[in-house]
């Protein structure tokens, strides 16, 4: 394992700053992943998937996307996240992500990619996503936005990609020139078999490199340990499943 060095930074948007954290390996630059939050935010659980991947290679950002809100934590979360046991949680948190639109969201990760080829931690060149729960819709959308910068994109356990809205997630898969991968939960009411298909149907036709897999028995929010939705075994496929896109990507 590298030795990794992790430290909170600030990232300039057009609307504020957005507080963030940054892991690297000590030395030299190395090519860059955007690593997109969940719903609970960014919080020690998400620097520590940043630092795992960063022991790989990599130097990872993760953005507080909610940083209009303010600065991280936006949320007072448990030690241990069960949102069935606290309701009252979700009622705080689903507004927050509501707020944020499309049109912002992209504004925002224009800000972030621009960051990342401005540091000396990154190499040059085009840089990576992976996106969990509503990450993965920003990493697709991302993925659409700035084709030129996104070589690669993963999302696990993303839902609401490929709904019948006008502004759904999977209509960027024209402007998409990046390889894919998605891991689903086979039990994810926000991501039904239907819209899995819709998305991969999207992709295909606009001619894009991309995988899927459906997780059996994995629920939404596998890959996050400190939740009650946490699949050691799912997360581990996970692991091995961004770690090979990263791997065939730079």
């Amino acid at each position: 394992m590298t030795s990794v060095q992790g430290t909170d930074v600030d990232v300039p948007t057009e609307d504020g700053v957005a507080d963030a954290y940054l892991a690297h390996p000590g030395d030299g630059p190395h090519p860059g992943v955007l690593l997109y939050q969940d719903a609970f935010g960014l919080r020690p659980h998400l620097s520590a998937m940043a630092d795992r991947l960063a022991g790989a290679g990599y130097t990872v950002l993760v953005p507080n996307v909610f940083y209009r809100h303010g600065r991280s934590p936006v949320f007072d979360l448990p030690e241990h996240i069960d949102p069935a046991a606290r309701p009252e949680l979700w009622e705080k948190i689903a507004p927050v992500i509501q707020s944020l639109t499309p049109e912002l969201a992209m504004r925002d990760a224009g800000a972030y990619l621009r960051w990342m080829a401005e540091r000396p931690e990154v190499a040059d060149g085009p840089v990576a996503l992976t996106g969990y729960c509503m990450g993965a819709r920003l990493a697709l959308r991302t993925a659409g936005a700035y084709p030129d910068r996104v070589a690669a994109a993963a999302g696990f356990h993303g839902g609401q990609l490929a709904t019948d809205a006008p502004d759904s997630p999977h209509l960027a898969a024209e402007h998409i020139t990046a390889e894919l991968y998605f891991g689903h939960a086979d039990a994810d009411h926000s991501m039904p078999p239907e819209q899995m298909e819709r998305l991969a149907t999207a992709l295909t036709a606009a001619g894009v490199r991309h995988q899927y897999e459906v997780y059996e028995g994995a629920h939404h929010g596998y890959t996050q340990a400190d939740t009650s939705a946490y699949d050691h075994g799912a997360d581990e496929r996970h692991w091995e499943a961004l770690l090979d896109l990263l791997k065939r990507t730079f």
